[in-house]
């Protein structure tokens, strides 16, 4: 998480440095730096930079997330669509030998916001939508052997934060929102790259657990410079 805040702080430094350049734009409310946790198909945090009123009420935000969903692999997928030899369920295979498995969902976000204004004193409303770049991982190990399965999807977002002003330059902030991941290859670490029009693909697929459809929640702080 900190080589995301870190990736996102940077983002907001050259997004800063730009604005000042750019002609006909303002900074507006200044520079806002975030920090939400919540849920997103798991255990989530995100950290964000947000330029609001470049252009009148439009800004723009970029962040990047970690989740550790709830669940890697489907227990019920067959690992016979899978290159194994034996007819049985990733949940027999855990059973049968102790097996393991884990995790994440790193995303990357743009959006483009709208600064719906106050909406009742010290509380106001912004509206983002934008563009999605994920990255998913899942492993599972037995004795000493570990397996993975990743994919990088391109996808779109949308969501509202409201925030409350607590002091200073200090907000409380919520995040509701839903993003959409579209289908993409699948890696192996055994080598192999399974495309989306392989035969052996909804195999993979079925096993292998990452965003579709994603609502996520999330509350945390925003610091305004």
């Amino acid at each position: 998480m900190k080589k995301l805040l870190a990736l996102t702080i940077s983002a907001g430094l050259a997004t800063a440095g730009a604005q000042t350049l750019g002609a006909g734009f303002s900074t507006g409310g200044g520079i806002e730096l975030g920090l939400t946790g919540g849920y997103a198909n798991g255990l989530s945090g995100e950290a964000f930079v947000h330029a609001p009123n470049l252009a009148g009420p439009f800004g723009l935000k970029v962040g990047a997330s970690l989740t550790r969903p709830s669940d890697a692999l489907n227990d019920n997928a067959s690992f016979t669509n899978t290159g194994t030899d034996a007819d049985l369920t990733f949940g027999d295979f855990k059973n049968a030998f102790g097996a393991t498995e884990s995790g994440s969902h790193t995303v990357f976000s743009l959006d483009g916001t709208y600064d719906v204004g106050e909406l009742t004193p010290g509380v106001g409303a912004t509206l983002y939508a934008g563009g999605r770049y994920g990255l998913f991982r899942s492993s599972t190990s037995f004795e000493g052997d570990t397996t993975t399965y990743s994919s990088n999807a391109f996808g779109i977002g949308a969501g509202v934060m409201v925030d409350y002003a607590l002091a200073g330059n200090l907000s409380l902030v919520g995040d509701l929102g839903v993003d959409q991941f579209f289908k993409s290859a699948i890696n192996v670490s055994n080598g192999d790259s399974i495309a989306t029009n392989d035969p052996s693909y909804s195999g993979f697929d079925n096993l292998f657990v990452r965003p579709g459809t994603v609502f996520k929640a999330r509350i945390g702080i925003k610091t305004t410079f």
